[in-house]
């Protein structure tokens, strides 16, 4: 329920259950005032999840960047929900920790009131209820996979709380280069190795041809008999080595070669510093003065 306050009364107004749109008029006017919105940032992210026939492969890269700058190398984006519910997150980095870490506590509770194991579609429902009551303002895009007694569950939620229940599912600036390798090479009867050589192939596309992922490549497998995380599994881009030999000191610079031009003189030229306007009124004033009339404002000996 919304309110408008009025100059004489206050009165209450119902909008009922659906939406409303009361600060559109709001946000025009502000446009029109010359006010601009906050611009969304490009994060750079590849993260990627399968169903394979005993369980979900959950992957993604480890690079964390600001903008042009790479700022760590080696972050962990896999976290850990429940101990057969892992998540992967594109995003903020301090969006996706957060919110896995207020829902794996949410879990934990629920699991010591009912005393059964929380099953992978009620960590889903408690992640976009979170996420759609922020209407997107929570960066925050998430890969979720699972097994519980229902089988294995892949479930892709957006930062504004829609799903996706699909057997395959990538996110992140590296969407386009993984899916096109997932759609591929998966099939329903995929076995681990194949699976986890899948996943290593789709976030190494996503790590080539995004800027934003890089590093090296995070796998979780997760089956009934529980989870098995695997820090850094892969090295996708190595640094390269030196190829070249330098034996030159160092603060020195090297000389390759030395090329003298004879310069002609044609016409010569010097110039004084340029001075304020005052000082130059000032110095003419002085040069026009008689010598008598310099000579009266002296003060007289002593």
């Amino acid at each position: 329920m919304l309110s408008e306050s009025r100059s004489d009364s206050f009165v209450p107004l119902d909008f009922g259950n659906g939406f409303n749109f009361v600060n559109s008029k709001r946000n025009g006017e502000l446009l029109v005032k010359g006010y601009k919105p906050p611009l969304a940032v490009r994060t750079g992210t590849s993260i990627v999840g399968i169903i394979f026939k005993d369980g979900v492969i959950l992957g993604a890269d480890t690079r964390a960047t600001e903008g042009p700058i790479v700022s760590d190398k080696n972050c962990s984006k896999i976290h850990r929900l429940q101990d057969h519910i892992y998540c992967c997150g594109a995003g903020t980095a301090a969006d996706t920790e957060q919110i896995t870490l207020m829902t794996s506590a949410e879990m934990d509770l629920h699991e010591l009131n009912t005393g059964r194991q929380v099953p992978v579609i009620c960590a889903c429902m408690l992640l976009r209820h979170t996420l759609f009551r922020y209407q997107g303002h929570i960066s925050a895009a998430l890969v979720m996979g699972g097994v519980d007694k229902y089988g294995p569950h892949i479930n892709c939620i957006h930062p504004h709380g829609s799903i996706d229940k699909i057997p395959y599912a990538a996110m992140g600036s590296g969407t386009l280069a993984a899916m096109a390798v997932l759609e591929n090479g998966w099939n329903p009867t995929i076995d681990l190795e194949q699976g986890k050589q899948l996943v290593r192939e789709a976030i190494s596309a996503g790590v080539f041809n995004d800027l934003g992922s890089g590093s090296n490549i995070d796998l979780c497998v997760i089956t009934a008999a529980g989870a098995t995380p695997l820090r850094t599994e892969t090295i996708a881009s190595e640094r390269g080595e030196r190829m070249g030999k330098y034996s030159f000191l160092p603060n020195t610079t090297l000389v390759k070669s030395v090329s003298v031009q004879d310069i002609e003189i044609t016409e010569e030229r010097s110039y004084r510093p340029s001075q304020s306007p005052s000082l130059l009124e000032s110095a003419s004033q002085s040069d026009s003065q008689p010598e008598s009339s310099i000579a009266a404002q002296r003060p007289p000996p002593e």
